[in-house]
């Protein structure tokens, strides 16, 4: 289906400017004079082959009448047809009362809307933008719709891919948490699905390569709704020669991006082998949360199982926070318990956090372990907000970002788990700092060209001051 974009905010934040930009027309009268869009208009747009339509709508202040009061309508009744929301306010005039009297709107049609700050040129978006994140929106986009700056790569977060929009038919096909149970071939996939099904649904033989496709099997069980998704084993590369097998191997990365949990089954006979590794880093490129099951553990003496376990502790200690199970599929020992690991790795995947939280933990962390000094300045780490889901991605803002080691990353990703308790699921985090909008070009200004840039700065800085003060009273 076309996806619907609407367009909400305050009178003059730039709504009809970005649907020109959008449509690729001027079909939208467009002046530096608030109130003009009177009603809802409609227009079509398209990016990289996927088409949307774009609803421009009139400008919301919170306490319309009269007139006011059927444009509100109107803009509302826009929200409702929409698939996505956009929230348009000015950077340079910084929060209102009328952006939060909107966003309280917002929340309570249910939609779910993503901010952005528009008019950020000539400024420092991550500067103009620090105000509007206590809105708490998951995610923000900055752009300069004047200028056409920031659209298509919003369009292009915003609108899904065909890959995408393929996974979301398979995600309407196949309800509730989708397990794709991964391995080398005869470890005992089939066995384990035929397991957790309690039935005999996929075919099991004792040689490998049974299974030459991925089978998708939705069940319910306990009230919940899973997929489980078989796939066919993977060898070393050397080892493929069949042409068929190497498209089993594609079918088996594509299980894993269409699942949201992978369970990746380890022969406990053969312990932990290097193509085990590699289908771990398969998961982990795709962030997957991931459960560990050591099968065939039926029948082992305690010495052969005390090496399994060291062997695990010490090859995966890089995966401290999945689950390891050590079952028998066969005879089912420890299959059920690992349902709660599933639902537990869901629910982090999936997760969603308020910005205003996310900045907290971020505070804290920087008082316990501060940022390390570069060039004599210290890195400064402003503020977080969650960027996505499956795997949970976090968005830290700040300056000298580049700089920052990988061991505070690590450190930022180890607290920010352990207080969120995020179980199985990788977290990403990204860094993202203001850029100054004349890098580059100082050295070829005039000694009169960068006292005026200064003063113009400094101008800049007043005049956003004025109008937040007015604004205030």
């Amino acid at each position: 289906m076309t996806p619907v974009i609407a367009l909400v905010g305050r009178p003059n934040v730039g709504k009809s400017t970005l649907f020109n930009q959008m449509t690729r027309s001027r079909d939208a009268l467009v002046a530096d004079f608030p109130g003009l869009t009177r009603d809802r208009k409609y227009g079509e747009g398209n990016y990289e082959g996927q088409r949307f339509i774009v609803i421009d709508t009139g400008g919301l202040t919170g306490d319309e009448e009269g007139l006011d009061a059927e444009m509100a309508r109107q803009s509302m009744q826009a929200v409702e047809e929409a698939d996505i929301v956009l929230f348009l306010v000015d950077g340079r005039a910084g929060l209102t009362g009328g952006d939060e009297t909107i966003a309280n709107h917002l929340r309570r049609s249910g939609k779910q809307a993503h901010l952005v700050v528009n008019k950020t040129d000539g400024q420092d978006p991550d500067i103009a933008a620090v105000d509007f994140y206590s809105l708490g929106y998951e995610s923000t986009f900055l752009i300069a719709a004047s200028h056409n700056r920031g659209i298509r790569s919003m369009l292009e977060l915003l609108l899904p891919s065909e890959e995408e929009r393929e996974a979301a038919d398979r995600a309407d096909k196949y309800p509730g948490i989708r397990i794709g149970v991964v391995g080398r071939p005869n470890v005992g996939k089939s066995t384990l699905v035929n397991r957790m099904l309690g039935e005999d649904r996929v075919v099991v033989y004792d040689m490998p390569g049974t299974t030459r496709d991925s089978v998708y099997i939705p069940y319910e069980r306990q009230g919940h709704e899973y997929t489980l998704i078989d796939t066919a084993g993977v060898r070393r590369r050397k080892n493929v020669r069949e042409t068929v097998e190497k498209f089993s191997i594609i079918k088996t990365l594509q299980a894993i991006d269409d699942a949201h949990v992978v369970i990746l089954v380890i022969d406990a006979r053969e312990g932990l082998v290097d193509q085990d590794l590699h289908l771990i880093g398969f998961v982990l490129d795709a962030g997957r949360s991931l459960v560990v099951a050591v099968n065939k553990w039926d029948g082992m003496d305690p010495d052969d199982r005390a090496k399994v376990k060291e062997q695990v502790r010490r090859r995966l200690d890089f995966l401290d926070y999945a689950d390891k199970h050590y079952i028998s599929a066969l005879h089912g020992s420890g299959v059920g318990v690992m349902y709660d690991s599933v639902q537990d790795c869901y629910e982090s995947a999936m997760a969603k956090w308020p910005t205003n939280r996310l900045t907290a933990i971020l505070q804290d962390a920087i008082a316990q372990h501060q940022p390390p000094m570069v060039h004599g300045r210290r890195i400064k780490l402003r503020f977080a907000h969650q960027g996505g889901s499956n795997p949970p991605v976090i968005v830290v803002h700040g300056n000298q970002v580049d700089a920052l080691p990988g061991s505070y990353k690590r450190y930022l990703e180890n607290t920010f788990r352990k207080v969120l308790k995020v179980t199985g699921s990788p977290i990403r985090f990204e860094f993202k700092s203001g850029e100054n909008p004349f890098a580059g070009k100082v050295d070829r200004l005039t000694p009169r060209q960068k006292v005026k840039q200064d003063n113009d700065l400094k101008k800049g800085r007043r005049i956003k001051k004025t109008r937040q003060k007015s604004l205030k009273r």
